[in-house]
């Protein structure tokens, strides 16, 4: 029996503070009001050394629960091994403790092979229980269900998804998510390494029901997350690797579509199933002391603001020392939780409005106010009963309040302005209905989840003066359990908006609108409103809050700007051969075959070379940078499709420490005979916290689709306070519309030098149209 409270974990101790960085827009203190709740990541800090891949979940007691990867989460401490599917615990989303894990070591399901470990853990609450999968890094789906968030855990006997491929699914069978429709049809995204793909679930999660259907494809993608949002489905996911210390690119990505079945296409139009990388950027590196952000969840706060709940590698202090595992002794990386905000702009997800993971205090989560209740007191203090209201107990809701007959509970205490009230609900009788209400008189909002009517019934006014519109609620819906229902005040707008769903996490079961205009010789909705729950028929209530409604953020940081062009340190390509003198370049194992000037451009066949580890033959030219902070950008083609061809920039500190950033083409491990063209970029440069040392490692990002023609940038700051390049990568296909994603930093023991280089394999020819290079403000 895994303990319910954790009480024979030993204290983690508290990870070294990343370091900040001038080039993140996140970094150090946010704008946070007087007297605010803040948090700093890793949220997780002192708490446990890490926690991979997590999944958030608000339970019906009202805390936040956190489910993580299996992992070594307490081995500064001393303790050897790891943790099965770690829990945490949270009141306020910023503070956390630990509370047990899923499976006892000694006591694994029977499904395990017998080096199995379990990854990547996916949380919803559905038909009155907790519902938690997770995959086997063997392979396969398991599912596990409890009537509380930690537990006690049963064990379903067979796999959801057998370790081997399905038919119509050619990937790993790992890293899946549940999401339910607004018909109530369950679904299954899974996979890894470079498929996902999706199917309908029986309504008690336990078989596959529909076809299988391949929505998704990338090298290494896999932790996809679908959510809806303004009547879209949104597959979020993560590419490149997630557990190579300072080295992980790990980058968090997302396409959208009309169809939980797809087809999802990211911000350029590029389908999810291209043979080519993808842009879509929600969540990348920015240099401030964490690598590899990504294998998120989304959560919803009181205030209607959502959050990505993710883990990341701190680059101070990345990686264990060798860890006995049940798959033998490992060399894993530490990746702690973090959270951030995920804003919607222009109808896109992004973290902190494109600044990445964020360092220092930052406003915290929602997660109460002056009217909010858990009932954990055992008192109605604070509130008005009309009718018979009692409260009752239960194990997973603890205390709430149980209304009889046709009776009401109101909070004595209100709010103005732009607002948000949730509760959780549930019908008790056959033909019965419960309402969240916001307001009183005239201007009165009730959210109705009708049982009698099949419906969520949203009624703004009083008595013949009443507005309504009505959401039928799907065949099935479980009134009988507790659902979260939402609803929103727009006072200028006059709209209210409300929704219910299973557990809050983007996934409305019913959603309905009204926009109702105040007389003007109201109050305008501007006087403070109380929250309640009124019940027909009787019914349930808990976790009441009205708290102001957050305010979206509407638009991005700022992406970086060239200067003033450096002629010194660019090239047209229309006069001196690179390399000769007088051309400002010079030839690292060079000249390389074929290289000359054609009608402005450079013109280089692909060579049978490489620069990568230790096999170091490629040609690469080179040139001076200039000092200070500068952009580099080339406008590149790259003809002849093949497996392993590459040509792009490069700044060059030598073969063993670069970065390059590429238009590369390779082949998708789950799909023989593919060629996949991909933007690609990547580092190289020791890696000294590993058991032992590595003189030189490499990890790649992966950036949006290139074209035909593909137009490169690199953004080099040099970060002397902290010891480090930062360079920041961009792209186009156009030349004007630009994605910038991750950056990778290096030791700046080493000047960088503007280089290109043209590799892999024969059978291409890179046409460079010029090299250009700004000054940065």
């Amino acid at each position: 029996m895994v303990p319910a409270q954790g009480a024979d974990a030993p204290p983690a101790a508290a990870p070294t503070a990343a370091a900040p960085t001038a080039a993140a827009p996140a970094d150090g203190p946010a704008d946070v009001p007087a007297g605010a709740t803040t948090y700093t990541n890793p949220v997780s800090a002192g708490v446990t050394d890490t926690f991979p891949d997590p999944a958030v979940i608000r339970g019906k007691d009202g805390a936040w629960y956190a489910y993580g990867t299996q992992n070594p989460v307490f081995n500064s401490a001393g303790e050897p091994g790891e943790r099965i599917l770690p829990i945490l615990r949270s009141e306020d989303l910023a503070h956390w403790e630990y509370v047990g894990e899923v499976i006892d070591a000694d006591d694994v399901p029977a499904t395990w092979r017998a080096s199995s470990r379990a990854w990547a853990p996916d949380i919803r609450y559905l038909n009155g229980e907790y519902v938690l999968t997770y995959g086997l890094s063997t392979g396969g789906l398991a599912v596990a269900t409890a009537p509380t968030p930690t537990g006690p855990w049963a064990h379903r006997d067979e796999l959801l998804v057998p370790s081997a491929p399905i038919a119509g699914c050619p990937t790993g069978n790992i890293d899946q998510a549940l999401f339910t429709d607004d018909d109530g049809t369950l679904y299954l995204y899974w996979g890894s390494y470079d498929v996902v793909c999706v199917s309908e679930l029986s309504a008690d999660a336990t078989e596959l029901t529909g076809p299988v259907t391949q929505v998704a494809q990338g090298r290494r993608m896999e932790g996809a997350f679908v959510v809806r949002h303004d009547d879209l489905y949104y597959l979020m996911y993560s590419d490149a690797g997630c557990c190579d210390g300072s080295f992980s690119g790990y980058t968090v990505k997302v396409g959208r579509g009309e169809s939980p079945r797809g087809p999802f296409v990211d911000d350029d139009g590029t389908d999810l199933m291209a043979e080519s990388s993808k842009g879509g950027y929600v969540l990348t590196s920015s240099g401030n002391g964490f690598a590899g952000p990504g294998h998120h969840s989304v959560l919803t706060d009181l205030a209607g603001q959502d959050w990505m709940a993710y883990h990341a590698i701190p680059t101070d202090d990345p990686d264990f020392p060798p860890v006995d595992t049940r798959n033998g002794v490992l060399n894993l990386s530490k990746r702690p939780l973090m959270i951030d905000r995920l804003d919607w702009i222009d109808g896109w997800p992004v973290v902190n409005a494109g600044a990445g993971p964020s360092s220092g205090p930052q406003p915290a989560p929602v997660t109460s106010g002056t009217v909010s209740t858990t009932f954990a007191d055992g008192t109605l203090d604070g509130w008005s009963a009309d009718g018979d209201v009692t409260l009752a107990e239960e194990a997973d809701a603890g205390p709430y309040a149980r209304l009889t007959g046709a009776s009401s509970l109101a909070s004595t205490a209100g709010h103005d302005g732009d607002l948000r009230a949730q509760a959780d609900l549930r019908v008790a009788g056959a033909a019965g209905a419960v309402g969240l209400t916001l307001g009183e008189g005239a201007r009165r909002a009730v959210a109705w989840v009708d049982r009698g009517a099949g419906e969520l019934r949203l009624e703004v006014g009083r008595g013949d003066r009443t507005v309504r519109t009505t959401t039928a609620l799907p065949d099935g819906f479980p009134y009988g359990d507790w659902n979260v229902v939402t609803l929103d005040r727009d006072v200028r707008s006059g709209t209210f908006t409300a929704t219910v769903s299973a557990d809050n996490l983007k996934e409305p079961l019913g959603t309905a609108t009204l926009a109702v205009p105040a007389h003007p010789s109201s109050s305008k909705g501007s006087a403070a409103a109380p929250v309640g729950v009124t019940a027909r028929g009787g019914a349930d209530a808990d976790n009441l809050s009205l708290v102001p409604a957050a305010r979206p953020v509407t638009e991005r940081v700022a992406d970086p700007e060239p200067g003033a062009p450096l002629p010194g340190s660019s090239d047209e390509f229309d006069g001196v051969v690179p390399g000769e003198d007088g051309s400002g370049w010079s030839w690292v194992r060079g000249p390389a075959d074929g290289v000359r000037l054609a009608d402005g451009a450079l013109t280089w066949p692909t060579q049978r070379a490489e620069l990568h580890l230790g096999t170091n033959s490629a040609s690469v030219l080179t040139r001076d940078a200039p000092e200070g902070d500068y952009l580099v950008e080339t406008k590149l083609q790259l003809d002849g499709v093949g497996v392993n061809r590459q040509a792009g920039l490069v700044l060059y500190g030598d073969d063993d420490q670069f970065v390059k950033l590429v238009h590369s083409q390779l082949g998708l491990s789950r799909k023989p005979g593919s060629v996949s063209q991909q933007l690609e970029f990547t580092k190289e440069g020791p890696r000294p916290t590993t058991t032992p040392p590595r003189a030189v490692a490499a990890g790649p990002m992966w950036g949006a689709a290139p074209g035909e023609t593909t137009w490169l940038r690199l953004y080099a700051h040099e970060d002397v306070a902290n010891g480090e390049h930062e360079v920041r990568m961009a792209s186009s296909t156009d030349g004007k519309t630009w994605r910038w994603g991750g950056v990778w930093t290096l030791p700046n023991d080493k000047d960088l030098r503007i280089g290109l280089v043209a590799m892999n394999t024969p059978g291409a020819t890179a046409n460079f149209d010029y090299v250009r290079t700004y000054k940065m403000p």
